[in-house]
Formats: structure tokens, C-alpha cells, sequence
């Protein structure tokens, strides 16, 4: 069941899933050290690689070769959703006197084998064409306007969505009608905006679904849910003005087919690392804020459902049926993991996948694969198959000479596997699973032999519920009110401990009261010279008692110091005298 396709410089080979673990017979090894690019077609069902010679399709199923092409440096493979038509991208090259190149991306016809078109795309980013889940439709950005084909007719634009410079577009999941969201980038002091569109009114602004502007944007990642209902909108500047961080700035917004649209506000500054949606499509999942970064799952009001508190993390995962989700600390983290059960919001375990560049669900909701890939990592390639309880299943290593560039799972359809019950009980496992524990901080040779303190920079910030209580249908504050209630209770503890203080003060100083009594205006003698005079005898007198408490103590004095302690005894007199001048 569900097999891995693992491709590194030991070639290209499928590993069976749990139980297993072992090679795939169905699959013929290709020990070809070339292998530039792999995929899988959305059922699961095709699979095709470049091995440096040839695209070859292969049915899983069947373990038989379908088709070969003659596409020697082919670095992208793409499946259409019901795999009528594989698209292969290969880099763009001019002719050396500076005419223009061939086409370098092809649209093969899984059925006879043939080509149905070539075009020219010289960017490798969205170099494939994106096509709705039945097939009715395909789009592709040429010149930053979007054209549409229908029926995988390539020869006919059957539309073109023309705004002002599209930068960017993703058609929504799911049955028809199909919905487009667009993103134009702001120019000569204009905001940059995001529309959706419902295929094929096209018509000017008016025919949107939705609009949602904003400045500061250099690039955007848009995000449908499963439902089609509702799009998230990070939007980010590669320069940060402001100069908090170096990762640029971000902001995440939601707009809704309906033609609402909001500002998800996030309680903590910093960057958005990740987010993620439920496959329910009524929650989302947002990474953000400064090391230790938040977490927290909000509706589609863009209310916060639940916090996870602060922790290592850049990524969220949830599992295909929605019913988990992890939280993981990978790239320049330490690997740790957080699986939840989302339905309950319970922590099931914390594993911990050292160096991992990779993470992925496996289609059971069960598993999960991390891995170690270069050119990321180029040592300690491999990767581990884990049970969401924390145990790990299997492990590979590559030989240290070896590397290893990707590992995928084979997909399968919604709806092969049916959601299990959440166990909490680790799944029995004959590898060990815990790690080794991260080497202790390091302690200067002054407080080896002394108790450990806490040295933490930050204090976590335990999970909690924020959904309304019954009862109480308060509304989540918003930053600036949260900022006030914060500012409120930090002046009302201040005030609480002077009052403790002032209540705790006789009692603690009784002996020196004559000092304190000679501190009230009331023994003013009349004389501001003299007055002055006192004051400063006093204040003398109190750092001289300072001084002697800390020779008490051990504390080697300066020469000076010790020379002050020796006139105290002048300084009383001369005080006394002034006092009986009174």
C-alpha cells in the first residue's frame, strides 16, 4: 500500500509503505544517476520520470510503460487532474545568432501519445498550465494577461481575463463553476489587488466576485480552501522599512467569493512563516510572530479559535482528513513536532526529525515521511516514516558518498482511506524514536557547582482556547485594545505592590524611625541653607550604610569607599551639631 518514490544518486526505486518497508517489485529500479524530475498523477494511478535520456509513464498499478519521449533535458513533469495530458517543461535556450528559441514546453495526449502543443515559457516559476479539477478548463499567464483553453483544446484561447499587469492567478478546487483569483502588483503609487472572478465573466471590475487592495506588496502566495468559499492572501514586501526584520514584511488577508474580505489580525509582530488550511475549509492555521513564533487557528470571521502558544515552529501540516495537525520547527529549527488533535485541541505527541528539509502526510492520515534531501542538506541524507503517535516505523540512511534529492508519496483520491479514531498510545515500534537529547548550555566555569537557573530569553506562552464561553459572547480584542488591557493590569499590579510595600514598611524598618521622622518638612529649621545642608549629611550617612552592608557581605571596598566609611563619625557629629542649632 501506498508506496514512496525516493530519487537521489543511487537512481530512482519505490519503497512499499507500512507495514513493509520493502523495495517495490512493481516498479523496475531506474539506476540511471540523471534523474532530473519525477511525478505522480493525482489519483495515483501514472507515473512519470526524465532519467537524463527519456520521459517515461508508467501505470503503478499495472507496473507497465505506457509511453516514452524523447525529452532528454526535461526538469519539469506535470499530470492534468484526470490524466489526460502530461506537460513537460524543459529550460529555455535562443539560437546562438540571437533568434528566438523552440518552444520548451509540451502537452503530450496520454491517450495516443502525441503532442498537442508547444509553447514558449521562458520563466520555470508557474511554468505549468493549471487546469480545474474536471478538466473543462486550462489557464496559462502569458504577458501578464491570462489565457483560458477549453476541453484541452490548445489551439483556440477560448478567453483572455486582460487587467492592467496579472502577475499571478490560481483557479479554485472543486466542481464547477470555476473561480479565478488574479493578483495585479500596485505601480506608480496605485495598491496592488486581488480579485476573484467566477469563469467566464470577465467584464471590468464590476463582474468580480471580490476585491481586496493593498499596499505593500512585492509578491503574494494565495491560498483557496477545498470548498471554494474563501481565499487567504499573504502578501509580502522583500524590505521590511521599519527595520524590524530582515525578512521583509507580511500580512495576511481573507477574501471571501461572497465579496467580504478582512485584515486577519495576528497578535504578535513578525513574519508569517506559514498558513495552512483546514481541509474542512471553515479554519486556518497561521505560523507568525518573532522566535518563538504563535500559532493559532482561526474561523472563517477571522476570529481566533485557538492559540498554541508560543514554540519553535515555521510550518503547519494538517493531516487529509483535517482531524490532526502539526506544528514543526524545520530549515534553521531543530526539528521539533507538535501533532494535535484538532477536534478536542489535545497535544498527541512531540517527535523530534533533526535536519529535515521535507515533510509530508501520507494519504491515510496516519503516517508521516520527514527527510533529510540534498542539495538543502548534502550530508546525513535519508528520511523517516513515523506514526503520528511519535514512534518511528523505518528509517534510511543513504551511504555517505550518496545523496538524496526527493521522497513522495504515492497520492490517492479523497475518500480511500476513512478517517480513524485519534489514538494517543504510541504505536509499538522496533526502532527507538527518541532522539538524542539536545546537548545541555553551555556554563561558565563560575557556576558549574551552583543551581541551574532559568536562563530563558522568552517565557513560552502555554496554549489556550479562545472561543467565546457560553455566556460570555465577548468578541476577541483587537491589537490595540489587547495592548490597553495589558498596559491597564501592568499599572494596576503596580499600584498593588506600592500599597503592599507601604503596609510591609513599618513593620520591616523600625529601628532607624528617628531618620525617618527627620526626613518630614516638619523639622524644617527655618533656614534653607541649614536645611539643604542636612539633607546632603543624610544622603552622605546612607551611602556610607550601603558601603558597610556590602563589606558585610564580602565585598572587596575601593580606597576611596573605605576612606567615606571612616568619616562617618565626623559627619554625625556635624549633623547633631546642626540639628541642635535648631
Amino acid at each position: 500500500l501506498f508506496p514512496l518514490a525516493v530519487r537521489g544518486s543511487e537512481g530512482l526505486y519505490m519503497v512499499n509503505g507500512p507495514p513493509s518497508f520493502t523495495e517495490s517489485t512493481a516498479f523496475q529500479r531506474d539506476s540511471g544517476k540523471n534523474c532530473k524530475a519525477v511525478a505522480f498523477s493525482k489519483d495515483g494511478s501514472l507515473f512519470a520520470w526524465c532519467n537524463g535520456q527519456k520521459v517515461n509513464v508508467v501505470n503503478v498499478t499495472r507496473a507497465e510503460l505506457l509511453h516514452s519521449f524523447d525529452l532528454p533535458k526535461t526538469v519539469c513533469l506535470e499530470f492534468s487532474p484526470k490524466n489526460n495530458v502530461l506537460a513537460t517543461w524543459q529550460a529555455y535556450t535562443t539560437a546562438k545568432d540571437g533568434t528566438a528559441g523552440v518552444p520548451n514546453l509540451q502537452l503530450y495526449d496520454l491517450k495516443t501519445g502525441k503532442c498537442l502543443k508547444s509553447f514558449i515559457q521562458k520563466k520555470m516559476q508557474n511554468w505549468c498550465p493549471c487546469w480545474a479539477d474536471d478538466e473543462s478548463i486550462c489557464a496559462r499567464n502569458v504577458n501578464n494577461e491570462v489565457h483560458f483553453f477549453e476541453n484541452n483544446n490548445f489551439n483556440t484561447i477560448a478567453n483572455k481575463l486582460h487587467l492592467q499587469k496579472v502577475s499571478d492567478f490560481v483557479l479554485s478546487p472543486g466542481a464547477q463553476p470555476t473561480k479565478v483569483a488574479v493578483y495585479v502588483p500596485g505601480s506608480k503609487g496605485a495598491p496592488s489587488f486581488v480579485r476573484l472572478y467566477q469563469y467566464p465573466n470577465f467584464g471590468g471590475p464590476q463582474s468580480a466576485l471580490a476585491n481586496k487592495s493593498f499596499f505593500k506588496a512585492d509578491k503574494v502566495t494565495m491560498l483557496w480552501n477545498k470548498k471554494a468559499t474563501a481565499v487567504l492572501v499573504v502578501a509580502s514586501t522583500e524590505v521590511d522599512k521599519s527595520g524590524a526584520s530582515y525578512y521583509g514584511e507580511q500580512t495576511l488577508h481573507y477574501v471571501a467569493a461572497s465579496g467580504e474580505s478582512a485584515v486577519v489580525q495576528l497578535p504578535k509582530s513578525g513574519p508569517i512563516y506559514d498558513v495552512a488550511w483546514s481541509p474542512n475549509s471553515v479554519e486556518f492555521c497561521a505560523v507568525y510572530g518573532f522566535m518563538p513564533a504563535k500559532a493559532t487557528v482561526f474561523n472563517l470571521k477571522c476570529d481566533p479559535v485557538f492559540d498554541f502558544g508560543t514554540g519553535p515552529r515555521n510550518a503547519a501540516y494538517y493531516s487529509p482528513h483535517g482531524h490532526i495537525l502539526v506544528l514543526a520547527g524545520f530549515g534553521n529549527l531543530r526539528g521539533q513536532m507538535e501533532v494535535w488533535d484538532v477536534k478536542n485541541y489535545k497535544l498527541i505527541s512531540k517527535p523530534v526529525a533533526s535536519d529535515s528539509t521535507y515533510f509530508a502526510w501520507c494519504p491515510d492520515g496516519e503516517h508521516i515521511v520527514t527527510a533529510t534531501c540534498a542539495p538543502r542538506l548534502r550530508v546525513g541524507n535519508g528520511y523517516k516514516i513515523w506514526h503520528y503517535t511519535g514512534s518511528v516505523l523505518h528509517s534510511h540512511q543513504v551511504p555517505s558518498e550518496q545523496e538524496m534529492w526527493q521522497v513522495s508519496w504515492q497520492p490517492f483520491l479523497d475518500g480511500v482511506f476513512p478517517e480513524r479514531a485519534v489514538r494517543y498510545q504510541a504505536v509499538p515500534s522496533e526502532l527507538p524514536g527518541a532522539e538524542p537529547r539536545p546537548a545541555q548550555a553551555y556554563r561558565p566555569p563560575a557556576l558549574r557547582n551552583k543551581p541551574a537557573t532559568s536562563s530563558k530569553l522568552h517565557e513560552d506562552e502555554p496554549p489556550q482556547n479562545m472561543k467565546p464561553q457560553l455566556g460570555g459572547g465577548d468578541k476577541p480584542l483587537s491589537k490595540t485594545a489587547l495592548k490597553n488591557q495589558r498596559k491597564h493590569e501592568a499599572k494596576k499590579a503596580a499600584k498593588q505592590e506600592a500599597k503592599a510595600d507601604a503596609h510591609q514598611g513599618p513593620a520591616q524598618v523600625q529601628p532607624p524611625q528617628s531618620a525617618l521622622q527627620n526626613t518630614v518638612p516638619a523639622t524644617t529649621t527655618g533656614d534653607p541653607e541649614v536645611d539643604k545642608k542636612i539633607k546632603n549629611l543624610k544622603k552622605k550617612l546612607k551611602a556610607i550604610e550601603q558601603l558597610k552592608e556590602q563589606a558585610a557581605a564580602g565585598k572587596q571596598l575601593e580606597k576611596n569607599q573605605v576612606e567615606k566609611i571612616q568619616k562617618e563619625a565626623a559627619l554625625l557629629k556635624e549633623l547633631e551639631d546642626l540639628e541642635l542649632g535648631v
